[in-house]
């Protein structure tokens, strides 16, 4: 450890938090780096290269920060089994999936930062979680201009929202109809009567898939609603108090960075013509853009995802028979449920193998309860 001068030993739990947030800025200077190899922009590339350069030097202030607390950690952390799966998912879906989700990160770390500082005691530490917390806030506020400037999405129906649509509605058919294929196997195990485990599963495969299909459908027309409501509204105060408007515009501009004078004026530009002015209010008041996709579409998606894990448990009953059938579904099943858990750990934030684990657990215990509970309901009969 030469050249770094070892303070006084931080406890334990401290060291983990520190060694924590040192993998986590890591994770986040690797993603930025597969930003800027997807992005098609030059100039939006030569951006993300510039975030790698910033937490490049994040992790270097945790690393110094370890090692003069005697802890030896390498110049950058080896990315995680979820940063790894959300890297492969940004190079196939584009970079607004990981764009959204880098957004959401930095404005977590933000508040993450702001308690270190206020919670440790005067010193390096203190001074490391200050200046980590301001830059990470200007880093989340550059990430949001440009999400909405390029009206990224509905908030939902984005690459992101349609990503996780389709793992939410895959997740949801899967574990159900698991469920419920479980509970028939468990009424009719004794007859092996793998019929009525087809029926049923079938049936549960088309029923699932059209409730999440309209539910999407529903879901996704509401919050198209909700924004059309909110478009009119802004509508209707540009022509009743076009002043007010304007001046809310100016102050709009302010808070980019703009000179005040430069802001009123450029404000009183854009309010010269009523729908130019509409798009602008909309885009940076309300944050809305352009919808990549309609209440249909996302309604379709939902229900091919539902109807994709929900027919999993279901297509050994028609390939196998008997014992083996059972054995082949509950294999395919839990392995699914393992496969989702780390996709849904992309947006949960927690670790792929734990997000994993979770969902395996959560479909044994599906597993289990449908059997059992199938098997007593046939003994009541």
């Amino acid at each position: 450890m030469a050249g770094h001068v070892v303070e006084k030993q931080a406890d334990p739990k401290t060291l983990a938090e520190w060694k924590h947030h040192w993998r986590d800025e890591s994770d986040a200077a690797f993603l930025y780096g597969v930003l800027a190899d997807v992005e098609t922009d030059e100039r939006r590339r030569e951006f993300f290269r510039r975030f790698v350069e910033l937490e490049t030097r994040h992790v270097e202030a945790w690393a110094d920060l370890l090692r003069r607390n005697g802890v030896e950690v390498g110049k950058l952390a080896k990315p995680t089994a979820r940063t790894r799966l959300t890297a492969w998912l940004a190079r196939r879906f584009g970079p607004a999936f990981l764009l959204n989700m880098l957004h959401r990160q930095e404005g977590q770390e933000v508040r993450t930062y702001l308690k270190l500082h206020e919670s440790s005691p005067a010193g390096r530490a203190k001074d490391t979680a200050l200046t980590l917390a301001q830059e990470s806030a200007g880093h989340a506020e550059d990430l949001r201009k440009m999400s909405s400037g390029d009206g990224e999405s509905w908030h939902r129906t984005g690459a992101g929202g349609m990503l996780r649509n389709v793992v939410y509605g895959f997740n949801d058919g899967l574990t159900a109809n698991f469920g419920l294929v479980a509970g028939v196997v468990g009424a009719s195990a004794s007859t092996s009567d793998h019929h009525n485990v087809l029926v049923a599963g079938i049936a549960g495969v088309v029923a699932g898939a059209m409730s999440m299909a309209s539910s999407g459908y529903l879901a996704a027309k509401s919050e198209q609603e909700v924004h059309d409501h909110e478009i009119a509204l802004e509508r209707q105060e540009i022509e009743l108090m076009p002043e007010a408007e304007e001046e809310e515009l100016a102050l709009i501009y302010e808070a980019r960075g703009i000179e005040p004078e430069r802001a009123r004026k450029l404000a009183a530009d854009v309010m010269r013509d009523p729908e130019r002015a509409l798009e602008e209010k909309v885009r940076e008041e309300l944050g809305i853009g352009e919808p990549h996709t309609t209440p249909v579409k996302e309604g379709a998606l939902t229900g091919v995802a539902t109807a994709i894990g929900s027919f999993l448990p279901v297509f050994p009953f028609m390939v196998f028979d008997g014992v083996t059938a059972i054995w082949v579904s509950f294999v395919v099943a839990m392995a699914s449920h393992f496969g989702v858990g780390g996709m849904r750990s992309v947006f949960t934030g927690r670790g792929l193998i734990r997000s994993g684990i979770d969902m395996f657990i959560v479909g044994l215990g599906v597993a289990v309860a449908g059997y059992f509970v199938g098997e007593w309901i046939t003994e009541l009969l």
